[in-house]
């Protein structure tokens, strides 16, 4: 009788060792975050964008309020450098800057690289000065992408999304002739490329802009975006060793 109290005393221990042991973490679930995505209807074609709001998300949350604004509808394209990159999203059609809100912290150390069909923040020679403006780029400008916080031009620009679809359109605008005008020296497309809506998919468009924020905190629009392209010998004398 003793043996048997005695064996299913020590059968019974393992259970309770193990009932009393914390339980083993699961797996992290998949990533929930969803991918938003913005439509441009341009009076060249469209193109969609794909948002990266888990690497990017002040760029992306702040590119999405003012497509929710309808801010974007009849701003041009006012920079095109083919083989580089095109740029937009402040000047109206009479290349006038519209005011903007203030601007935003870059987010341009989030691992993402300016590879071919990607959007980034285009700014002013103060990293933290991006607002409307973004560019896609029509290459791989790895030249562009962040290196450390000891300058401006080692910070890099924040890539905050890509082109999913109609980069056909892109390429398009991209091939387009230029010319000066308005305050710009060159580099404006000819015809201009009007933005002439922009939307969230799955949303519906705002009846009406918002009321006018702050006033434009951008630079110079000869300072604004990224660097002139530069050719290789000239490019691999600015690396860093």
């Amino acid at each position: 009788m003793l043996r048997a109290v005695l064996a299913s005393a020590l059968l019974a221990l393992p259970a309770a060792a193990m009932a009393q042991q914390p339980t083993k973490p699961t797996a992290p679930p998949p990533s929930s975050v969803e991918h938003p995505r913005v439509n441009m209807h341009t009076s060249q074609g469209d193109f969609t964008l794909e948002l990266f709001p888990e690497k990017a998300p002040k760029s992306v949350a702040n590119f999405l309020q003012y497509v929710r604004d309808g801010f974007y509808d009849g701003t041009v394209f006012h920079r095109v450098v083919n083989g580089y990159m095109v740029q937009g999203g402040l000047y109206s059609r009479d290349l006038t800057q519209r005011r903007t809100r203030a601007a935003i912290p870059s987010e341009a150390d989030n691992g993402l690289s300016n590879l071919r069909g990607t959007v980034a923040v285009a700014r002013g020679t103060d990293p933290n000065s991006g607002t409307s403006q973004f560019f896609v780029n029509l290459v791989d400008n790895r030249r562009l992408d962040y290196v450390s916080n000891q300058s401006s031009l080692t910070w890099g620009f924040a890539v905050f999304g890509r082109v999913v679809s109609g980069m056909d359109t892109i390429d398009k605008i991209a091939a387009l002739p230029t010319r000066a005008q308005g305050p710009f020296v060159g580099d404006v497309p000819n015809p201009l490329v009007i933005i002439e809506s922009a939307s969230v998919v799955g949303e519906e468009k705002a009846a009406a802009p918002a009321a006018a924020p702050a006033k434009s905190t951008a630079e110079p629009a000869k300072t604004s975006g990224p660097p002139k392209k530069t050719d290789k010998k000239t490019e691999s004398a600015k690396k860093p060793a």
